[in-house]
């Protein structure tokens, strides 16, 4: 049994991750995506590793993880999620599930099953719903860079797994560490008017860089880690199937984007699909699970 004061905390932990993509969009606004992450990281390294062990013996796969779920995730997810609405990004998110269900399979040798397999194809009809809709003209490739960022964290999610136990807090503490000179660095190649965007930026995108990095990172990872050394898979993965919820409540009261019935059915759909991949298979998605 679940304490009550642990199931406030799991639904304030949804709240936050589920809203961190409108206020990721508020950010945006003002900061170019890449430069955004690099300063995200910056403060969760500057916040967490004076006060995390290093890793010893982990060094080269902690950089490994930097690289894939620190620089490549955050880059392409964050860059897709500047040009395509919160909700849709939300929703499209959740498809690293199913890339972690289907890399399992591989890596791990884990038995798909019809269950699962029936899950990943809901799941990818689900987006596929939300693609379709005419809102969505000339934003395809935004979307396709939020889905590859799915598919990367699933393969992040493999190394993570890979590397055996390790503190939660550690590893963000280090993936910010590594993660965010290689995201600076691909902001000075990549993007303009970095300097310019900083100076003019106000309070509100200071506070979304601020928030991922405290309510995120911190909060949120901090205390999903402390519930999961607490409560089975099983009880906390249900939990989880309510961030994307959130993600589009988020993207229609903070940001006043459309619910539509494609929207409402696609989205039903792509959770109904993650949900059933959990279910059968909790622990693929549990002990690094990501938020944006």
């Amino acid at each position: 049994m679940i304490r009550p004061l642990h199931i406030f905390l799991f639904l304030l932990i949804a709240i936050i991750w589920g809203f961190n993509f409108a206020v990721a969009k508020i950010g945006l606004q003002q900061l170019p995506p890449i430069m955004m992450m690099a300063l995200r990281w910056t403060l969760v390294g500057l916040l967490l590793a004076p006060f995390v062990k290093p890793p010893h013996g982990r060094w080269r796969p902690v950089l490994l993880v930097s690289f894939t779920l620190g620089f490549l995730h955050f880059a392409m997810m964050f860059t897709g999620l500047k040009d395509v609405d919160a909700a849709t990004a939300a929703i499209a998110i959740q498809l690293q599930v199913p890339f972690a269900a289907l890399l399992a399979a591989i890596f791990f040798k884990d038995k798909l099953g019809w269950r699962r397999a029936l899950g990943m194809m809901v799941a990818f009809v689900g987006v596929a719903i939300i693609a379709g809709e005419p809102r969505l003209v000339g934003q395809y490739v935004p979307l396709a860079l939020v889905i590859a960022a799915a598919c990367i964290w699933s393969v992040a999610n493999i190394q993570i797994k890979m590397m055996g136990e390790i503190d939660g807090m550690t590893l963000n503490a280090w993936v910010g560490v590594f993660a965010a000179p290689q995201l600076a660095l691909a902001s000075f190649v990549l993007e303009d008017g970095q300097g310019a965007a900083l100076a003019a930026a106000d309070w509100r995108a200071l506070g979304a860089v601020v928030y991922q990095a405290l309510a995120v990172v911190i909060v949120g990872y901090g205390g999903w880690f402390w519930l999961l050394r607490r409560y089975t898979v099983n009880q906390v993965m249900p939990f989880m199937l309510l961030v994307p919820g959130f993600g589009v409540l988020s993207g229609v009261l903070v940001l006043n984007e459309p619910l539509t019935p494609a929207l409402i059915g696609g989205g039903l759909l792509t959770v109904l699909g993650v949900a059933i991949i959990t279910v059968i298979r909790p622990k693929l998605v549990a002990p690094a699970a990501d938020r944006v």
